[in-house]
């Protein structure tokens, strides 16, 4: 597996920069925000030129791009927001030629009006799964034209809020566009080690040939999020698994700061080994 992390989880606004940090602290890609080239993270347009440089970017720094981040509220109860977000998307997805990347990256989004990461008790209705899914059936056409691929996550606070709801989304779209971008982390909040490796396991398998990237964030005991290897998540056993499913794909830490960056990728790497 190749080891990436969050080009944003660096400060700046120039590629140049963040990728050469990127590089810097043992990483070999980026998964990518446009807030890196000083612009919002779903962006009104991009230029060729800025597109251009983070190309140029990538080479110089020797750091691999497959995937930018396209995330916006995708069952957001207002349909003005949604739209304003697809329209967002498509900036995104047609930029990705030019910086070579294969795969934007998503949220399949919550009814919660204010926090697209906030659960809301509609997200398990039959209403909130239709808006996300005729949204996401959109998000795939616009896929389809820009020649890229689309990453979801299953998260506890998003519709799709399980490995099993993932597979149903991803059975119910069909095609090759759609497919898993994997975080255990966010598959349980406070789980014995049993229960962990149960639900991790249990998501691989099921998600196993859909799976075209890893995240690595880690969980305290009380439920709150924490930087990869200081929580309680066996990765051992999350990357075996991931092996043993055939992936062989990126390894995206996110979560930390820059200054954790080095002992993040020294932890993975040891984790990989």
């Amino acid at each position: 597996m190749r080891l990436g992390i969050f080009a944003k989880t660096f400060p700046g606004s120039d590629p140049a920069s963040v990728l050469a940090a990127v590089a810097a602290a043992g990483f070999e890609a980026a998964q990518y925000n446009f807030a890196c080239s000083g612009l919002p993270p779903m962006p009104d347009a991009v230029e060729p030129g800025i597109a251009a440089a983070v190309a140029r970017a990538a080479a110089s720094s020797g750091v691999a791009i497959p995937a930018v981040s396209g995330t916006y509220n995708m069952a957001h109860p207002d349909p003005a927001v949604r739209a304003d977000g697809l329209r967002r998307l498509e900036v995104v997805a047609a930029s990705c030629g030019s910086i070579g990347a294969g795969l934007v990256t998503l949220c399949t989004g919550t009814r919660d009006a204010d926090d697209q990461w906030r659960h809301h008790p509609d997200n398990d209705t039959p209403e909130a799964w239709r808006v996300m899914l005729a949204e996401m059936e959109k998000a795939v056409d616009i896929a389809s034209r820009h020649g890229v691929r689309l990453g979801i996550e299953p998260e506890l606070a998003n519709v799709v809020s399980s490995a099993a709801h993932a597979r149903r989304l991803l059975d119910e779209i069909g095609g090759d566009r759609l497919a898993v971008v994997l975080d255990p982390a966010n598959l349980f909040e406070q789980a014995g080690l049993a229960e962990q490796r149960r639900i991790v396991a249990e998501a691989i398998d099921l998600l196993a040939p859909d799976i075209v990237m890893g995240h690595a964030k880690d969980r305290n005991p009380d439920g709150s999020f924490a930087t990869a290897g200081k929580g309680v998540l066996d990765f051992g056993h999350y990357l075996s698994r991931l092996r043993a499913g055939g992936f062989d794909g990126d390894l995206v830490a996110h979560g930390l700061a820059a200054a954790e960056a080095p002992g993040v990728a020294r932890f993975l790497r040891g984790a990989l080994q």
